[in-house]
């Protein structure tokens, strides 16, 4: 019986592509404006909708209501075709892969993502380092799906209601983030917070975001996996 559902951020908690996300984002941005990109806004732990949007307004583009769908397209053929240099110029992040297979082994667990990022590229850097076994990607939230994080992080917890059955509450769902953008989507959305400091975010920033606990990256497995035991053994 599926009782624990833990949802990753990708981004700077599993894995550390930014490289060549950046390069997909100006080819995709050449692809859909016919313009060289000047400027790329930053993420923060925003979804890819909303970095698009914000890099078009940046660069001098009259946003209208075509342009969501052709840059994301852009952006998963633009990422599609660099997929292979993943692994050569980005890494994971300390302790992914086996902080993922230990969390795996908990009773009643099912692992998926919450991220930004648009489905095919979560999983095209998932995969490059193999860390994708572990995870279940139809029942996680991504950066398509034009829905603030909180509200994503929901509509997984609906998702893994269908797929496994159970109700999925603050009391047994957990998300691993980097981002006090994370922490608050945890706080509204129905989850319970680890945070790792892996990313742009300290940890006090973490702390004072409401995070449940703060660890200072995924290097100790054990620590992973007692933390999300605890905060779904309620």
């Amino acid at each position: 019986m599926i009782n624990r559902l833990v949802l990753w951020n990708v981004d700077l908690t599993l894995v550390d592509v930014t490289i060549v996300t950046r390069e997909a984002y100006a080819d995709a941005f050449r692809m859909v404006t016919g313009r060289p990109l000047v400027k790329l806004a930053p993420a923060m732990g925003r979804p890819d909708s909303e970095i698009v949007f914000e890099t078009l307004a940046v660069n001098g583009i009259a946003v209208e209501d075509h342009h969501l769908p052709k840059f994301l397209d852009a952006l998963a053929v633009s990422f599609a075709a660099k997929r292979k240099r993943l692994a050569a110029e980005g890494r994971a992040m300390p302790g992914a892969k086996d902080a993922l297979k230990a969390v795996s082994r908990l009773d009643g667990v099912i692992q998926s993502v919450l991220t930004g990022t648009i489905r095919s590229n979560a999983v095209h850097k998932l995969t490059a380092f193999k860390l994708d076994k572990a995870i279940d990607f139809e029942v996680g939230g991504y950066g398509e799906e034009v829905y603030p994080k909180a509200t994503l992080l929901q509509v997984a917890q609906g998702r893994a209601k269908e797929r496994y059955g159970g109700v999925f509450t603050p009391a047994n769902t957990v998300l691993i983030g980097d981002s006090t953008r994370d922490v608050q989507a945890a706080r509204i959305g129905g989850a319970a917070m680890i945070a790792v400091a892996s990313g742009r975010s300290t940890a006090a920033e973490l702390r004072e975001a409401g995070a449940d606990i703060v660890l200072p990256d995924l290097s100790n497995a054990s620590e992973v996996v007692a933390a999300v035991a605890r905060l779904t053994g309620r």
